[in-house]
């Protein structure tokens, strides 16, 4: 039998979590003052579920939720899809060190969680997006890194309070191995 690449529980969480993605994406932004930029929720949403799930996971709700968000506006902005697929990506690399699904998603896994998920929201909206739209677009460079430091701010911030108190939420509803005793 061949090992599965990808599992069905797996393929469920990016169905799943591309279509909330998309529709918190589409439907729940708000604007910050900064041209094409909004603060949403989807990147906490986001960003639980590449913890859950690991990094093909992340990469593949960005990937698909954002570009379904980008069609639905007119046309694909693909140096900031790409930003959200790497993002995904990043956060789900560290999966096991968050321990949601084991339920000791602590003080300790958040601090974990919330200094990663700053330190992707970096590289993601202050080197990949703004960049590429230099490279792809020929966008000014004073316009998009105003773009990325508040694209990257905002879900930092919507991550670090919604993100983090999903993940405890998402955690105590598992039960921690060696919980259960006989009486």
């Amino acid at each position: 039998m061949a090992n599965k690449v990808i599992s069905v529980r797996t393929v469920v969480a990016v169905g799943i979590g591309a279509a909330l993605f998309f529709v918190l994406m589409r439907f729940v932004a708000i604007p910050s003052g900064v041209p094409n930029t909004n603060l949403n929720l989807a990147s906490a949403i986001l960003t639980v579920f590449a913890a859950i799930f690991g990094p093909l996971a992340g990469f593949l709700i960005s990937f698909i939720g954002h570009t379904l968000t980008d069609l639905t506006w007119g046309g694909v902005w693909w140096s900031w899809v790409i930003a959200d697929a790497v993002y995904g990506l990043l956060i789900g690399l560290f999966w096991k060190l968050y321990k949601i699904e084991e339920g000791e998603f602590g003080l300790k896994n958040a601090i974990i969680f919330n200094v990663i998920q700053i330190l992707a929201n970096a590289v993601a909206w202050l080197a990949i997006a703004p960049t590429l739209d230099i490279l792809i677009y020929q966008e000014p460079a004073d316009k998009v890194y105003l773009q990325g430091l508040v694209a990257g701010g905002l879900n930092s911030v919507v991550i670090l309070i919604l993100g983090t108190l999903l993940a405890f939420g998402y955690s105590r509803t598992k039960v921690k191995a060696g919980s259960l005793k006989a009486e």
